[in-house]
């Protein structure tokens, strides 16, 4: 499935990832291939994405790695995910 992380000044990560767990503000959820569509709200908390991440010079800094995955804290946001695309919109 493909993930794209959007914040305010950039589009930081585009790739195909096998799984993505969300903080929502019903509880953390996790998505992975030909999930049903979704719509939520983000809270605070981490963005977990994992897979065989590619990760630049200008993406790197902004995640964690921790054991196969990578996290990337969020303040807050919104996911949409439909045919297998997640568009993350985060704060």
């Amino acid at each position: 499935m493909y993930l794209e992380i959007v914040t305010p000044e950039a589009t930081i990560f585009k790739g195909d990832v096998d799984s993505v767990s969300v903080p929502g503000v019903n509880g953390d959820f996790e998505m992975l291939n030909n999930h049903a569509a979704i719509v939520s709200i983000l809270k605070e908390g981490y963005v977990k994405i994992t897979g065989d991440i590619i990760l630049d010079d200008f993406n790197k800094p902004l995640f964690e790695q921790k054991g196969k995955g990578y996290w990337f804290a969020i303040d807050s946001g919104a996911i949409e995910m439909n045919a297998n695309k997640i568009i993350i919109l985060a704060d």
